[in-house]
């Protein structure tokens, strides 16, 4: 049984997590626009091509979002992707990095930076020393 995407739904999801208002969506879409409009438009199964372009060019969103997006396959990734190691609300997490070596490599990183910065600095004191002898 293959699960039919909401195209209006899924223009509500992203609509609301981008914390836009029915009413700000309809005045980006135009005078022809007002919260009832959109409120019935979130409802539609599937909106024409040409609306869902101009929504997308208004939240900024690609068009493949609205015509692709399935809660149900995104949760199912979530779930699958997500292990009992994994970091997300579990705090007896475990972290595959040493924070003493991150420390040792950002020390080293910065001193490779003022060696460049001391390097640059002495070529400006020469190119200055030519201009003043000049």
């Amino acid at each position: 049984m293959e699960q039919k995407i909401h195209q209006g739904r899924n223009v509500k999801r992203f609509r609301e997590m981008l914390n836009i208002k029915q009413e700000a969506l309809a005045y980006d879409l135009g005078e022809d626009w007002n919260q009832k409009k959109i409120s019935l438009l979130e409802q539609k199964d599937v909106i024409e091509d040409n609306l869902l372009k101009q929504i997308s060019a208004v939240l900024k969103i690609p068009v493949e979002a609205f015509q692709n997006f399935d809660e149900e396959q995104a949760v199912n990734v979530i779930s699958n992707t997500f292990g009992d190691n994994a970091c997300v609300g579990n705090p007896n997490s475990t972290f595959n990095f040493n924070p003493i070596e991150e420390l040792k490599k950002l020390h080293e990183e910065k001193i490779v930076l003022f060696e460049r910065m001391l390097k640059e600095k002495d070529e400006m004191m020469v190119r200055l020393e030519k201009l003043i002898s000049r």
